[in-house]
């Protein structure tokens, strides 16, 4: 019996894959056979966990190549050089997962305040046989995780993780003083750039627009460097 997401049969399986590595190409990306199996069973085991537990109301294969795996790749292009990653509020492992497939040599942290997330993070940790990455409960903003971590990353990120300002407070102890902050938003993080106030914390700001492959959808990230007079 073929489990729900595998699609219909192997042609079913190619044609998503053939999704995935056209679409991170498209992103300049390259996908090969052994990171795209990674996504398949990543993919597949998304969907039977969210049979039980509320991951992501994102169920459709296409949907979830697109709007979860490729969206959480748009990060790619600013991590050159950048060895360490902490992802807030990472849910089912987005964007931090993905990243860590398409660049094995990265040393990525989960964090999230939802247990059961953080079982199926781990979950899927162990079933893809992913090095150098652990995910950890716990809320970003209390203080006994901030002393334990604070200044320990090259990148802090977060997907959809409440508005800008607030995302820029709690990740900022968190980023090393070379390091930035990218947030993931939609078409209305232009909007919310222009509520920031500024902010002791940063420095300068890089906004980058991204049009998701196979979508009308666009992608904002928001890259802020820290200010790098902090002790």
């Amino acid at each position: 019996m073929k489990k729900e997401g595998q699609g219909a049969g192997g042609k079913g399986q190619e044609e998503i894959k053939k999704l995935l590595k056209t679409g991170a190409a498209e992103l300049g990306i390259t996908v090969g056979d052994k990171e795209a199996a990674l996504f398949l069973h990543y993919l597949t085991e998304l969907k039977e966990w969210n049979k039980k537990i509320n991951l992501t109301s994102i169920t459709d294969d296409r949907d979830i190549i697109i709007k979860h795996f490729l969206d959480s790749l748009t990060l790619v292009s600013f991590l050159t050089d950048k060895k360490t990653i902490l992802d807030i509020g990472s849910g089912a492992g987005f964007p931090g997962i993905p990243l860590k497939i398409a660049l094995p040599d990265l040393k990525v942290m989960l964090m999230d305040s939802v247990n059961k997330k953080v079982i199926f993070m781990r979950h899927i940790i162990r079933t893809l046989g992913l090095k150098d990455i652990e995910a950890i409960q716990g809320r970003a903003e209390d203080t006994g995780i901030i002393k334990k971590f604070e200044s320990s990353f090259d990148v802090v990120t977060s997907r959809a993780f409440a508005d800008l300002g607030t995302f820029v407070d709690i990740a900022a102890p968190y980023a090393k003083r070379t390091g930035i902050l990218l947030a993931v938003k939609g078409p209305k993080g232009l909007d919310e750039l222009k509520k920031l106030k500024d902010s002791k914390n940063i420095e300068s700001v890089q906004i980058k627009e991204i049009k998701l492959p196979f979508s009308d959808a666009v992608t904002t990230i928001l890259s802020f460097k820290k200010v790098s007079s902090q002790p």
